[in-house]
């Protein structure tokens, strides 16, 4: 499979992203970027690369890194960040959702995230 051209990897990452609320896309050090409420979620790392910077805390780092180092990736940049590099040409679209819901989830204030979980348990039921 051809490689993705940047804005269409971050219209992927829009897309998958806007299912949660609050969700604003935004730029962020001059690339594209995504902000819950004003507060950093992830940005491509640069237009050129295909790599997203999402935030991620500081375990479930390590697990991706040793889980999928072809897919995750960490700069020193990032070490004492609690963030992690995706490669969006080397993840599927369920692994990414996974990864956009962890880093809302660190993002998000409080009262979204309650209101969030209480619609996902009125949905079970």
């Amino acid at each position: 499979m051809p490689p993705k051209s940047q804005k269409s990897q971050f219209t992927r990452v829009l897309k998958l992203a806007k299912r949660f609320p609050g969700i604003e896309s935004e730029t962020s050090y001059g690339t594209p970027g995504l902000k819950v409420k004003g507060k950093f979620m992830a940005r491509l790392r640069t237009e050129a690369e295909g790599w997203l910077a999402i935030r991620c805390d500081f375990v479930d780092r390590e697990i991706l890194l040793q889980a999928a180092p072809h897919v995750f990736h960490l700069t020193d940049h990032y070490r004492n960040y609690p963030a992690i590099l995706v490669d969006l040409a080397a993840i599927d679209d369920s692994a990414l959702k996974e990864v956009l819901e962890r880093g809302w989830r660190m993002a998000a204030p409080k009262k979204i995230l309650r209101e969030w979980e209480t619609g996902l348990a009125s949905a079970r039921t």
